[in-house]
């Protein structure tokens, strides 16, 4: 499904189970003006278009005590290497996104966990163990002035 084909219904739905994904359709149907049953089948489609692509609970990394966030840079020395990378990566609940990229570098990572001596062991044992890894850059971040899963939906 294209951005073309969401009106803005869709568009005004999406960006209020964005903001809280608890609101029943009742609510959203006044919101939007539609009856409930309207709203019901045009969550329906957009979940079953992939335009929704799941319901989750946002939890707070402070709450849980993830208190270090570090983005980290990945040097591979060889495309064959980054599969093996990729699936370590999948595999690590700390590793919070895996990007492919372009440039000096072949990974970008994000990563929460509650410590630089749990960063450490991480990026030691398990990161940098990984066969064609050469090189990691790490960025720790001091603080978070935005941190937001919402995609721009009306613009």
């Amino acid at each position: 499904m294209t951005r073309r084909q969401l009106d803005d219904t869709d568009l005004m739905i999406l960006e209020a189970v964005q903001r809280n994904g608890h609101l029943s359709h009742a609510e959203i149907a006044r919101m939007v003006g539609l009856a409930v049953s309207s709203v019901h089948e045009r969550i329906r489609k957009l979940v079953e278009r992939g335009v929704i692509a799941g319901w989750v609970a946002q939890l707070s990394p402070a709450a849980l005590g993830l208190d270090l966030l570090a983005f980290v840079y990945v040097l591979m020395d060889r495309p064959e290497s980054s599969p093996t990378f990729i699936e370590l990566a999948n595999q690590l609940p700390e590793v919070q996104e895996c990007h492919h990229i372009a440039g000096d570098w072949n990974f970008l990572l994000k990563i929460r966990v509650r410590n630089t001596a749990a960063f450490e062991a991480l990026l030691t044992n398990r990161l940098k163990t990984v066969p064609g890894v050469v090189r990691t850059q790490t960025i720790i971040t001091l603080v978070s002035y935005k941190d937001t899963p919402a995609l721009p939906v009306s613009s």
